[in-house]
């Protein structure tokens, strides 16, 4: 009589562990430096229920992470918390993922306020699973249709970044579009988010959010969170106008 409790019990066990388990989140990210503005900001699409409120993180005159695959929430806030002590990306990299018994399941993306980048794939990423790193931004990519999704997003944001009367956002979302011009997330899309974070850039000059939009759950989420850029820009026009200025001394 004494077997049947512990044997339900072990089964209780079980299925808490097998309901707690999380979807991994496989997607494709950039993160991103303006030297002229020093914004920092974050693009990430994917076929995930609101990838925006687990993926994109960053904060003004410290850097911006992008942590996805069986994403480690907690790399967002450690990471830019290192970034604000000095460390580079790669230090950071490291010092996030080297005590972790989970790293070779996860992604990173991290740039910082000097421009900074760097990112980790772990070998058991699913395929296809990698990243490219430039001056001023990080871009990677789990479960994609090939490497050309992230050698695309690459291309398209330097190509973007000199473009006249741009901005940061217009750059993460051109490397977006042409990630998914690639091929994307090879299981399909559903969520996408553009985080840009600017010196007093929020609602009434109150917070640094200068930009946060989530798409959670469209047929063609990029093109609706292009879509909401281009409402962002209409309702907050005097915003995107008044571009600030970086001291070349702090880039």
């Amino acid at each position: 009589m004494h077997r049947i409790p512990r044997i339900l019990c072990v089964l209780c066990v079980l299925c808490l562990k097998t309901q707690a388990a999380e979807p991994p989140i496989a997607t494709f990210s950039i993160v991103a430096f303006d030297p002229a503005t020093g914004e920092l900001g974050v693009a990430v699409q994917s076929k995930f229920f609101s990838v925006g409120s687990v993926v994109p993180w960053a904060k003004v005159g410290v850097g911006a992470v992008a942590t996805q695959s069986w994403a480690n929430i907690q790399y967002g806030p450690d990471g830019l918390a290192l970034l604000a002590k000095g460390k580079s990306p790669a230090e950071v990299v490291k010092a996030l993922t080297a005590p972790d018994a989970r790293r070779e399941f996860r992604q990173l993306g991290i740039v910082d306020a000097k421009g900074r980048a760097a990112s980790f794939t772990g070998k058991r990423c699913m395929d296809w699973a990698g990243h490219v790193t430039g001056k001023h931004f990080a871009a990677q990519g789990n479960i994609l249709a090939g490497e050309a999704v992230v050698k695309n997003m690459a291309a398209a944001f330097e190509k973007a970044r000199q473009q006249p009367k741009t901005e940061l956002a217009d750059w993460l979302m051109a490397a977006l579009e042409a990630g998914q011009a690639a091929g994307g997330d090879k299981r399909g899309r559903q969520s996408a988010a553009l985080l840009v974070v600017r010196a007093k850039g929020g609602y009434g000059g109150v917070t640094d959010r200068y930009i946060d939009l989530r798409v959670a759950d469209h047929k063609t989420p990029i093109q609706e969170l292009s879509r909401l850029l281009k409402l962002h820009k209409t309702f907050f026009r005097g915003r995107h106008l008044a571009r600030p200025k970086k001291s070349k001394s702090k880039e």
